[in-house]
């Protein structure tokens, strides 16, 4: 089985000595860590879209053009693109504007994001939030064939033979912008992901892989069932999936770096939903033998992506690396990963 490998930021806010690092800082050691992943072999770098204090990408789109001019092989995105407040004829310039910069190295992973932020910001009602993703995603569904589209929905003015611009180097050379849907574990949302012939991104951010399984499978029947297949008949359509982690030398060093920063996440965003606070029971579940956190030693990663590569069936693997980690502790995460657990999962995949 061949996988490929990518990392995420949603460009977490480290709070050093009691004070949070600047957004500036923060963007630009995002930058950083873009071309630190482009020399460590990944295959894609993404960035989240979020729009509060604890983030800082509020406009992932603007920091991926500054890393398009830096890097030269890996393939840039975000993680995702909150497609539900955004306007997809934007959100397809931004990205053909996007590939062009970078040679074609763009693509697109959106979703409904696990914040509405985005909504009252943006002028949206949460009464229309299912209604605005599946408008959305059917009109950049027209949009990516790069063809004068004619669409009309209940929640955006209609488009008649309308031309979008500027044509993507993908299209210019034969092809499409790749294009996922982050889909957090609902029957609906798989079905609609390979109604449009999306590339599917597991979203596992709690619980363990293995409960996303049966996902993956309705996910390839229904392609098939769509009759998105090539010339000969077999079932196009790639599942990826979306975790959270940390590598460090050791285990030990993995929970003692990034445990207090995790934390402190975990308990605001709880703190916001109702939960109770976090604990270290709570942790240790996580980044067990099968939880959703692939966080320790560059063998302890590898065996665990090992794992859930084959319970799943995935071709790709995406690591959200940061968890309010300082960016030295990313750089250098993301170096072994790169580096140390990448070559320990092909060679035990027998690539």
């Amino acid at each position: 089985m061949s996988i490929e490998f990518g990392a995420h930021t949603f460009a977490a806010v480290p709070v050093v000595d009691g004070t949070p690092v600047s957004h500036a800082q923060v963007l630009r050691d995002v930058v950083a860590e873009g071309v630190a992943a482009d020399h460590a072999g990944l295959s894609f770098f993404g960035i989240g879209e979020h729009h509060r204090e604890d983030f800082a990408a509020s406009a992932p789109e603007i920091v991926l053009g500054a890393l398009a001019t830096v890097t030269e092989r890996i393939r840039l995105g975000t993680a995702v693109t909150v497609l539900s407040s955004n306007d997809p004829v934007r959100v397809f310039e931004q990205f053909s504007t996007l590939d062009g910069i970078s040679h074609g190295r763009a693509e697109m992973i959106v979703g409904r994001g696990s914040f509405v932020e985005s909504f009252p910001l943006f002028g949206y009602r949460l009464e229309d939030y299912n209604e605005l993703f599946e408008e959305r995603l059917e009109l950049l569904a027209a949009l990516v064939r790069e063809e004068p589209v004619t669409w009309s929905g209940r929640l955006r003015s209609p488009l008649s033979e309308q031309s979008v611009h500027p044509r993507s180097h993908a299209a210019e050379h034969g092809g499409r912008m790749p294009v996922w849907v982050g889909v957090g574990g609902s029957p609906e949302s798989v079905i609609r992901t390979a109604k449009h012939g999306f590339d599917m991104m597991l979203a596992i951010i709690g619980g363990s892989p293995a409960q996303f399984a049966p996902f993956a499978g309705l996910y390839r029947k229904a392609m098939e069932q769509f009759g998105h297949t090539d010339a000969s008949g077999a079932t196009l359509g790639r599942v990826g999936m979306h975790s959270p982690g940390f590598v460090a030398e050791t285990d030990e060093e993995a929970k003692r770096t990034l445990m207090p920063q995790w934390m402190v996440y975990r308990n605001r965003i709880g703190r916001e939903r109702g939960w109770g606070d976090a604990t270290e029971r709570e942790f240790d579940a996580q980044v067990a033998e099968h939880g959703a956190m692939f966080a320790g030693s560059p063998e302890t990663v590898a065996q665990k992506i090992v794992w859930a590569a084959e319970t799943l069936g995935i071709e790709r693997f995406d690591l959200k690396y940061d968890s309010g980690t300082s960016h030295a502790d990313n750089l250098r995460s993301i170096e072994l990963f790169g580096r140390e657990v990448i070559p320990r999962v092909r060679a035990l995949l027998g690539e």
